[in-house]
């Protein structure tokens, strides 16, 4: 995965330059990239995920958590891009590297999975955003809203395959489109602050069980918004000095982390809980509205609207970069290494594309579409995160990279490490049985994608270890599938 200069991912630049070589980019530039890849579709949906689960107080315990914790996953990040700077495919590459090329394989194909259906649920916001003029779209999931996304979903693959890559014009309206909605929202909630709705807010509903659970509970809405904080980490190696992606990482995740903290509470402070979770998507729009009328929810939903379309063009280029590194670097089969003469991944992004669409049929048959696949692809993306962590304090225990080192670098990094491995399962259980259920059925059928690469490197299919691996593997998809058809896992 690589990013442009505004933040969105660009395909096309999986291959090293010659060192020394290439544009060098500065501090504010890495950290508009986090800022950017950050800031998306999650924003928008933050003021009924946080009501449907916990109240105020619970929501600050559970941005403080979520703060810390992404804080040392992105300090292992910058330590990794740091002491692994030949490590440049992705975030998967930590994991092959450390636990070999199966295991690199899943946080691969865990990282593209979670990119394809985080696609999902931009065509599933835009039809929720419309459906409040055009009723047949519903919130996003019946089969007008299914079938009008399908014919964008495919329509962007014909565009990018023709070359769209490097749109910057759009990059700038996407930018201007994410920031400036949000910030007006922020500003005009404060203005029009209810101190006693917020008291009453306070410790949450009834609905919401205690103080403990609304916290577990609202863990995997903050993995999906803080998505992206790798991204000056994975673009080092185009940085003027290694130092500076850790200050970007620090600051681009600073600035993101007070404005969606910001979304969150003064939300508490216009509307009681219940009715800030009953809000259709994007409940920030049904916010603004109940404090200053109609034209919140235009405003709002305009700018999303304007910001998913950009938004969705930049990520699924950055689906198919993660299938397209890989495939260059012989972990996938070399078909999807494929480029057109405009240098775009057309066979990663056609599979791409075409586990999107199974996504999106998939959200008809979901009682809450958007919550179900905010929540898939933040569960697909914790055991890439999981890895590289664990990677990270692998690196501390065996000394590697350290050797030289002082004992109070050694004790920093190990410490930072620990930590960001802690956060992360206990973002893995705060997720539940059923996600990493649902997980393994897109891992077992993908693994077919590894065994056509060990035959085109004549090389056995599985090794003793990785034959037990799929074995876990395979029982979890099945489980999956039996709950599924019994009703055990909702969608």
């Amino acid at each position: 995965m690589h990013a442009t200069e505004n933040g969105s991912p660009q395909a096309g630049v999986a291959q090293k330059p010659a060192s020394g070589t290439g544009t060098k980019v500065t501090v504010a530039t890495l950290t508009m990239m986090v800022i950017g890849s950050m800031v998306g579709a999650g924003v928008f949906s933050l003021p009924r995920r946080f009501a449907q689960e916990t109240g105020v107080l619970g929501a600050l315990i559970a941005w403080v958590v979520a703060g810390f914790g992404m804080l040392m996953l992105a300090f292992v990040f910058q330590r990794l891009a740091n002491r692994k700077p030949a490590l440049d495919a992705g975030v998967y590459a930590y994991a092959k590297a450390g636990f070999g090329q199966f295991v690199g394989f899943f946080s691969a194909i865990g990282y593209w999975a979670s990119a394809c259906v985080g696609n999902v649920t931009y065509w599933v916001l835009i039809m929720s955003t419309l459906g409040a003029l055009w009723p047949a779209l519903g919130a996003g999931d019946t089969w007008v809203a299914i079938l009008l996304s399908s014919i964008g979903l495919w329509l962007f693959f014909l565009l990018i395959k023709q070359g769209v890559k490097e749109a910057t014009a759009i990059n700038r309206i996407v930018t201007i489109a994410k920031l400036v909605p949000i910030i007006v929202f922020v500003l005009i909630a404060i203005f029009c602050f209810h101190p006693d709705v917020f008291v009453d807010n306070l410790m949450g509903a009834d609905y919401a069980g205690s103080l403990m659970t609304q916290v577990r509970d609202t863990m995997l809405v903050t993995v999906f918004v803080f998505m992206g904080v790798e991204g000056a980490s994975v673009y080092s190696r185009h940085a003027q000095k290694r130092e500076h992606v850790g200050r970007a990482t620090v600051l681009g995740f600073l600035s993101v982390f007070a404005i969606f903290a910001s979304v969150t509470v003064v939300s508490y402070g216009i509307l009681p809980m219940g009715e800030i979770a009953a809000l259709r998507q994007p409940s920030m729009a049904g916010v603004l509205e109940a404090a200053v009328g109609q034209w919140g929810t235009v405003f709002v939903s305009i700018g999303l609207i304007v910001s998913v379309l950009g938004a969705y063009l930049a990520w699924s280029l950055m689906a198919a970069e993660v299938l397209f590194v890989a495939a260059k670097d012989r972990d996938l089969p070399k078909f999807l290494a494929k480029q057109t003469g405009d240098d775009v991944p057309v066979n990663a992004l056609l599979l791409s594309t075409l586990l999107a669409q199974v996504v999106l049929v998939i959200t008809y048959f979901s009682e809450e579409a958007f919550d179900f696949a905010l929540d898939l692809t933040a569960a697909l993306s914790l055991i890439p995160y999981f890895l590289a962590a664990a990677y990270a304090l692998k690196l501390v225990v065996t000394r590697e990279t350290y050797l030289h080192e002082q004992p109070r670098r050694l004790a920093a990094d190990a410490v930072i490490a620990v930590l960001a491995v802690v956060y992360t399962l206990f973002l893995i259980y705060a997720a539940g049985l059923q996600f990493l259920l649902i997980s393994m059925i897109f891992y077992a059928p993908a693994t077919i994608l590894f065994a056509i690469t060990r035959r085109e490197q004549h090389r056995r299919v599985f090794s003793t270890g990785e034959l037990v691996l799929f074995a876990v593997v395979v029982i979890g998809a099945i489980v999956g599938v039996v709950g599924l058809a019994h009703g055990l896992i909702q969608l």
